[in-house]
């Protein structure tokens, strides 16, 4: 894979745990983290058999609108998969933050995550 890819974490984040790695976890069950670090989302979603996902017909400018993750089991929205590579070349382009949960505070998996656009000043 070879090195890892990030870019600083922008805004204010005084709730979340800053990770720059996918060798770095949680302080405590439920903890949320923030990273902006590729190979610790991808380890995050593969973890969870979560495929990069847009919605169909959310694009603009030739790229994919809504970034989402398909978790199997979890019905409801049609996703499109979509490649690591243009998932990632988006979420770096928009400048996002990736907000998460590795688990719950009971100790289970977590898949809580949110994309932040530290520009808009709110959670999007």
């Amino acid at each position: 894979m070879g090195e890892s890819q990030h870019r600083p974490v922008r805004g204010e984040h005084r709730y979340e745990q800053e990770v720059g790695s996918a060798r770095e976890h949680e302080e405590r069950p439920g903890k949320s983290l923030v990273t902006t670090d590729h190979e610790a989302i991808r380890h995050w979603a593969e973890e969870r058999g979560a495929e990069p996902s847009t919605v169909p017909g959310s694009d603009y400018g030739g790229r994919p609108g809504r970034l989402l993750f398909d978790f199997p089991g979890y019905g409801g929205e049609n996703l499109e998969h979509i490649s690591w590579d243009d998932w990632f070349l988006t979420f770096d382009e928009r400048e996002l933050n990736f907000i998460y949960q590795e688990h719950k505070k009971d100790g289970s998996q977590s898949n809580f995550f949110q994309l932040e656009n530290p520009h808009t000043g709110d959670g999007g």
